[in-house]
């Protein structure tokens, strides 16, 4: 069901960032563009770099991003292909390198001890997995319709909020993803309790956003990265299902860390980390 009561313009937006971020919500997605970001695969080549993935979870995942149009397979001979990004795949860096930023600020990490210093320091969480935990806080169903609503509107009662993001239903349609984004930190109510506003971590997310709406758009994002020039790739594809994962969690806002990609990004850290445990002082991942 359509929102209603935004202007044509902000609800074409609203549709095109939701169908961006289902595209790319199911797990793993992150880590296999990544890892296909500086030039084309063969198979055996992705298995040692996604060690952990099983051959059951990683073929689904390159058929389903091929599918979506992120990703092509090239081939090499008849019985050997390539898996490499398509225009619209390579497109989409500088996009995850916004919401990087936004995670890396965001996203409360565990303090771990430095082994050489001998102090506790936030834990190193690789670019990939960033991006995904952040997924999981923005792409639950009505997630992204309720925080682009309370961006436009300021605050916005239960009952509002239903009438624009699911109409014709009631305030206890929007209960459970509001209760959800207060918990994950990126709603919470107003002094008088009775509406909903937006917490610095969700109004953070405006250049998040406005990138994803850019990028589906096929305009070039307004903080894209003078990284690989994608001109090399096809363009083709649409959108792929959206998997719903468990939602990590904001918290306050920090020194922002810089999401320019490197080399070893994305697999200096091992197996990626799971949502960690309440860190004192803070919320969970």
């Amino acid at each position: 069901m359509a929102p209603t009561g935004l202007s044509r313009a902000i609800a074409t937006d609203l549709a095109r960032v939701t169908e961006s971020l289902d595209m790319i919500a199911p797990r793993w997605s992150v880590w296999v563009l990544m890892t296909l970001h500086e030039q084309p695969l063969r198979y055996h080549e992705i298995k040692p770099k996604l060690a952990w993935l099983a051959d059951g979870q990683l073929n689904p995942r390159l058929h389903k991003l091929t599918d979506a149009g992120l990703v092509e397979r090239g081939q090499l001979s008849q019985r050997h292909v390539t898996y490499g990004l398509t225009n619209r795949g390579a497109a989409l860096m500088p996009v995850l390198d916004t919401l990087a930023t936004w995670a890396g600020t965001h996203l409360e990490k565990d303090l771990v001890l430095n082994p050489h210093t001998g102090r506790r320091e936030p834990e190193r969480i690789p670019k990939a997995q960033d991006i995904e935990d952040a997924l999981g806080l923005i792409t639950p169903r009505h997630a992204t319709p309720i925080l682009w609503t309370l961006r436009e509107r300021g605050t916005a009662s239960a009952r509002d909020l239903a009438a624009t993001v699911l109409p014709g239903t009631g305030p206890t349609t929007v209960y459970q993803p509001l209760r959800q984004l207060t918990d994950d930190g990126l709603v919470e109510r107003t002094a008088g309790q009775s509406t909903y506003q937006l917490t610095a971590a969700g109004r953070a997310l405006t250049p998040v956003h406005a990138a994803f709406a850019d990028w589906a758009a096929g305009r070039t994002p307004a903080r894209a990265a003078s990284g690989q020039a994608p001109s090399a790739r096809k363009h083709h594809g649409q959108w792929a299902t959206h998997t719903a994962r468990p939602a990590a969690s904001a918290r306050s806002a920090a020194t922002p860390s810089s999401a320019a990609w490197k080399s070893n990004d994305l697999f200096s850290h091992g197996t990626p980390a799971r949502p960690a445990s309440t860190v004192a002082g803070g919320r969970r991942r």
